[in-house]
């Protein structure tokens, strides 16, 4: 999958598109990373991440209705794709192939 291979980072801003299904701007996305990792996540970096992967083609954005709360601005909102679908598949695949290569005794030992 050339050009789809997803740094950890990308792979949680894609997951969490995902979570949030129709709620999926980039507010909500950064608060959400905040609220999971426990880590201060900044705004301009996940909107980095979010143009990147729709330039790989494993989201899509539209943007939303103005609203008064937005002093009339409109909240773009990003939808995962179906070769991003396949892209976090793939991730996860490689993951659980992983894990599943660790020895319970290795785990004992520990």
């Amino acid at each position: 999958m050339k050009g789809t291979n997803l740094g950890e980072f990308e792979e949680l801003v894609l997951l969490t598109v995902v979570a949030l299904m129709e709620e999926a701007y980039s507010v909500a996305i950064c608060d959400e990373l905040s609220n999971l990792t426990g880590r201060s996540i900044k705004l301009g970096v996940v909107h980095a991440v979010l143009n990147r992967l729709e330039e790989k083609g494993l989201v899509k954005s539209e943007l939303g209705e103005a609203t008064k709360t937005r002093g009339g601005k409109r909240k773009r909102f990003y939808q995962l794709t179906i070769p991003g679908k396949a892209a976090l598949v793939h991730a996860k695949s490689m993951r659980d192939q992983l894990w599943d290569r660790i020895p319970l005794l290795v785990w004992e030992k520990v």
